[in-house]
């Protein structure tokens, strides 16, 4: 075999990059999956840039030290996932990444080399999930708990056959995986002492729905309130994505949904884990975030006496209501207003909006006469 002259550190991460999302995939999968150690791992990278690749000792080992850390970490974004402050990125282009920091959206100041070194990166990351970017997945999401000690990324890819500009578009949602609590939240001033009290008793009386707009703080508030659930409750969650986890409570499950793809039938989403969860024996009934029919067992474990708690996307608390009943709807035969009058199990409506509780209303009952909701704004 002709070995491959290097002429550049950069020529020669791209090189090995290409080659381990290539011809030497499965070993980037099984070192993946635990099959074989990432010392094991990283020393058959040496080898292999060794027997392929010519270059100075000194490039050699700047390539393998700069393999490491895009094989671990993720390239030219590593600082960005770093960084404690940015909550969001996204890639609009090899020389533009654009990054949400403290709240403002701004430019991050790092960009691909290329088309060619972000498109690799691309199928880099999708090698790395095990996640297929075909034309018939054009379209992908997906989360990674493994790679990064402080934060879940949670990812969602398209790929050029559905964008209007011939580049995939990414964006990473960075979730903390030790995650605030409600006294962290109250010395964030998101919420109050007191307000805080109100809804962690709530909670405990009866099914709530917090709702709000993008990146409003409605998971980061579910998150916390669902560790003042007591221990000797049993507890579900159900979630599109790993975002709702625990720190403390003993008896908490977690499930996600998973998506057919070209390469396999099998599939759950948030309908088939919320039908499951009727079934299980919990005190509590968690959805990280209501988008569909799966509204409808919601309803319906809320209506059998278990606690429900969700997060939902809605302009007001008091409109949060109508949302989930149209969600409801697409799986239902009941009646909108049978299905209103099933919402009387949320005895609390909670609206965020930027990184605050906005406004909390109280449920009191279903008005027969006036068909509607009895609402009273608490705070």
């Amino acid at each position: 075999m002709t070995l491959q002259k290097i002429q550049s550190a950069d020529e020669g991460l791209q090189s090995l990059v290409k080659d381990y999302i290539t011809t030497k995939q499965n070993s980037l999968l099984q070192m993946k999956k635990g099959i074989i150690s990432k010392d094991d791992f990283l020393k058959e990278a040496e080898s292999h840039m060794r027997s392929r690749y010519i270059a100075e000792e000194y490039m050699l080992r700047e390539i393998i030290d700069s393999f490491q850390q895009y094989i671990f970490g993720y390239s030219r974004l590593s600082p960005l996932i770093d960084d404690e402050e940015v909550s969001d990125i996204r890639v609009v282009g090899f020389d533009c990444i654009r990054i949400k920091k403290n709240g403002a959206r701004l430019d991050s100041d790092i960009s691909f080399s290329s088309e060619k070194e972000y498109r690799q990166f691309i199928d880099y990351i999708a090698t790395k999930n095990q996640v297929n970017i075909s034309n018939l997945n054009a379209i992908q999401r997906f989360t990674d708990t493994e790679s990064h000690p402080d934060f879940i990324l949670r990812f969602t890819i398209s790929m050029p056959i559905v964008n209007t500009f011939n580049q995939p578009y990414l964006c990473i949602r960075k979730v903390p995986k030790k995650f605030p609590v409600v006294k962290e939240l109250i010395t964030k001033n998101m919420l109050k002492q007191e307000t805080a009290e109100l809804l962690i008793g709530r909670l405990r009386q009866g099914s709530m729905l917090i709702s709000g707009g993008n990146s409003s703080g409605k998971t980061t508030l579910l998150n916390a309130l669902k560790e003042t659930i007591p221990d000797n409750c049993a507890v579900l969650v159900a979630q599109q994505a790993d975002e709702l986890t625990t720190r403390y409570h003993p008896d908490m499950m977690f499930l996600h949904s998973l998506p057919k793809t070209s390469e396999s039938a099998v599939s759950y989403d948030l309908k088939d884990i919320s039908i499951a969860g009727l079934t299980m024996d919990v005190d509590y009934f968690i959805i990280g975030e209501v988008k569909g029919d799966e509204a409808l067992y919601l309803l319906n474990a809320a209506y059998t006496g278990q606690i429900c708690a969700a997060t939902i996307h809605a302009p007001s608390a008091d409109k949060s209501v109508y949302k989930l009943v149209d969600y409801a709807m697409y799986d239902s035969r009941y009646s909108r207003d049978e299905l209103m009058k099933m919402m009387d199990c949320f005895k609390t409506l909670v609206f965020m909006e930027n990184f605050k509780v906005k406004e909390i209303f109280n449920c009191s009952g279903w008005d027969d006469i006036r068909k509607e909701l009895k609402l009273e704004r608490i705070f």
